[in-house]
């Protein structure tokens, strides 16, 4: 396989990545949630506190944004807090800076 075939596979997993990127952070709620999460950590119950949602439709969107690692989470005696992953986020902006 030569040098410019694998330039290209990476540059393609690298707009499919941005493309993911932008669709998870697109949805509204989520984007509000890491906007929420970068004042302090929080469980889903001081989460859904801020929003108009149901706390199941908050778990939705906190599983969708840990699971493409652009939050983490933690117990604490029986809460599950939240975080921002932050040098994930930024990762996902560097990519995205190549195509715009």
């Amino acid at each position: 396989m030569s040098d410019n075939n694998c330039r290209n596979k990476k540059s393609e997993q690298s707009l499919r990545e941005t493309v993911d990127f932008l669709k998870i952070i697109s949805e509204e709620n989520r984007l509000r949630i890491l906007c929420i999460l970068q004042k302090r950590e929080m469980c889903v119950c001081e989460i859904w506190g801020f929003l108009n949602l149901p706390q199941n439709l908050v778990s939705h969107h906190l599983k969708v944004l840990k699971d493409f690692g652009l939050v983490g989470s933690k117990k604490e005696s029986t809460k599950v807090i939240y975080y921002p992953k932050p040098e994930n986020t930024k990762k996902y902006i560097s990519l995205l800076a190549r195509y715009i």
